[in-house]
Order: structure tokens, then sequence, then C-alpha cells
């Protein structure tokens, strides 16, 4: 789903701001990705940024919304990345 500012509105103002506590390695994993992602695009446009992968991973993670179970973040991980308890 896009968001389309009009004209005047920069787009990274028509999103909510809402904070998140990363891992280390969340971080700086995304900000690689971002730079790598960024630095092989073809129409370099619009701007990517490590809020840009977020909202991506959000939106990746809403989509497989209905594999997610368990009763800790690492059995919800493990489900949703189609891994068993034993991986």
């Amino acid at each position: 789903m896009t968001t389309d500012p009009d004209e005047e509105t920069p787009r990274y103002k028509t999103f909510e701001r809402t904070d998140a506590r990363l891992r280390p390695d969340q971080v700086t994993a995304i900000s690689a990705l971002r730079k790598r992602v960024a630095a092989n695009r073809t129409d370099k446009g619009e701007r990517i940024t490590d809020n840009t992968m977020l909202r991506l991973a959000v939106d990746l993670l809403l989509a497989h919304a209905d594999d997610i179970e368990g009763n800790t973040e690492e059995e919800m991980r493990s489900a949703l990345l189609g891994k068993g308890p034993e991986s």
C-alpha cells in the first residue's frame, strides 16, 4: 500500500511516527541492507532510508500474520520463519 502525498507535503510526513526497540544486530543489518538496495537501484528518484526498510518488514510481517503463533518472541519468530523449535 502506498501513501500518495500531495505535491507540497513531503512523503515522509504522510507516515505516523512510532518507536521500536531493535537489537544492535538488527540496526546494523537494516542499515547494510538499505545501503545495498539503494546502491543497486537503477532509478534513484525516491530516497530509500532505514525507515523504508522497516516499513517493508512490517508489510511482510502483516502479510504473514496468520503464520504467527507461540507464547514468546522466539516461538513466534520460529513459526513465522518456518523453523521448528529445534532449529
